[in-house]
Formats: C-alpha cells, structure tokens, sequence
C-alpha cells in the first residue's frame, strides 16, 4: 500500500500545477507556436525542491520536441514561477518537464476495444 503524502506536498503541487498552467496559457505561447499544452499534474519531492510537471501537447509540435524546448528555456520558465509564488514559497523548487502519455494509453486502448 503507497503512503499517503502530506497535505503540505498536495497543497504545494496544486498550487505549483495551476501556476505553471496559467504562465504556459498567458505567457508562452509564443514559445510553442501552433500547439497547445496542458499541465496534467504536478509532484513535488519531499523537501520541496524538485517539481515534476506533467503535460500533453496537441498541434504542430510534437510531444518530445516540446519537452526540450522546455527544457531548454527552464531558467525563464523557474523565473516567472518565482515571481508568481513568491508570497507562498520562499524557494522555487527546480523544474523537471515530463510528457504525460495517459491520455494516448486511453485512446489505444479505447481502439483496441472497438475492435
């Protein structure tokens, strides 16, 4: 049976998840012209210093490609964070960026369903 993590952790991913949301939907489209991306989740390690964002893209770009233009404009990305939590968190945890593929997994197996 997995732990159940602290209230603290849940409280700081949501807040991370809906952060990081909201800077892709207003501050960086631009940065992946012609998609649309979408936080799915957020985990944050114990001593709250690394987050992992989970996300899906659908358009032009494709799901690896958009995972390393994030992570190669990670700095900036942090920094916006930074300036949105700033009241709740005294340190920004790093940023790590992951592909959710929950949503393909569904719709494979949806297909195969059908069948």
């Amino acid at each position: 049976m997995r732990a159940m993590k602290p209230i603290r952790q849940n409280k700081v991913a949501r807040l991370l998840q809906k952060e990081m949301g909201e800077i892709f939907e207003q501050n960086l489209r631009d940065l992946l012209p012609g998609s649309f991306l979408t936080v799915t989740g957020a985990e944050i390690s114990p001593d709250l210093s690394i987050v992992k964002i989970y996300f899906t893209i659908l358009g032009k770009i494709k799901p690896l490609e958009a995972l390393e233009i994030l992570m190669t404009n990670k700095t900036p990305i942090r920094k916006e964070l930074s300036i949105r939590v700033k009241h709740q968190m005294r340190i920004v945890p790093d940023l790590r960026f992951y592909i959710d593929d929950s949503f393909e997994a569904v719709a494979r197996i949806d297909e195969l369903l059908k069948k």
